[in-house]
């Protein structure tokens, strides 16, 4: 498959993911320019983490408007892989792909450290391949990662399953002490109504090689790998709910 990775002025862990496309996966990657207008035949699009236009006014705000975003909705609305990582999480809930925002950590101080992140469904095409419950080590690096919501959103991405990730412990188990950023109910990570648009704060691209101690976000990029080997949608299943914290 074809992995397209957008840079926007700021980003800095595009190369990252493109080292795990085209090393870690053995898939053909290309890197897409924010102001390209068409992604090139890209099977799925990654907004990578960074600080896209320096992060002036609130973090996405200007690439939301970057040319490239109107092709990257498209594909996303057409049923297309789309991840967004750390700054490209932000960006999806500025342009609408993704519901909710990211605010300033409520500590506010920049993390940067291994957090554990449970599995909360595996009806998306980043969690295809994983275990719903299992729980992943992944880094964080980040000062606006407090993923927020009026009640009435939350409500709805709870009851539809659309939280992807929660914050845990090693053991599974979703508690305040391990929140890292203040999200509510945990959350790491979601995905939208068609669940082909996936975004979350944690860097997989960061934990995908043993020789920097863990491999688990490799698993993520393998999900989508398989399904995109399965045919052009979502494979649907009997979504198992999973209580919230």
């Amino acid at each position: 498959m074809r992995w397209g990775v957008v840079v926007f002025p700021g980003s800095n862990d595009d190369r990252d993911t493109l080292r795990v496309a085209e090393r870690g996966l053995g898939d053909d990657a290309v890197a897409l320019w924010h102001k390209d207008r068409d992604l090139r035949g890209c099977d799925a699009v990654v907004l990578p983490g960074g600080f896209s236009y320096g992060d002036y006014l609130r973090c996405g705000a200007l690439a939301r408007f970057s040319p490239i975003m109107d092709a990257v909705g498209a594909h996303a609305r057409a049923g297309g892989v789309v991840i967004g990582i750390c700054n490209g999480f932000q960006i999806l809930c500025e342009a609408g792909l993704l519901p909710g925002a990211l605010l300033a950590n409520r500590s506010l101080k920049f993390v940067c450290e291994i957090v554990n992140v449970r599995v909360e469904t595996t009806d998306t095409v980043f969690t295809y391949g994983c275990r719903q419950g299992e729980v992943l080590s992944v880094p964080i690096k980040h000062g606006e990662g407090c993923w927020v919501a009026d009640e009435t959103t939350l409500a709805d991405i709870e009851a539809h399953n659309q939280v992807v990730f929660r914050y845990a412990d090693r053991s599974g188990r979703v508690a305040p002490e391990v929140n890292p950023n203040g999200s509510l109910n945990n959350i790491a990570g979601v995905c939208n109504a068609g669940r082909n648009v996936v975004g979350m704060m944690p860097h997989p691209e960061h934990a995908a090689e043993t020789l920097i101690g863990c491999d688990d976000g490799l698993k993520l990029f393998r999900s989508v790998q398989a399904w995109v080997g399965r045919g052009t949608r979502v494979p649907r299943r009997e979504p198992t709910v999973v209580p919230g914290p």
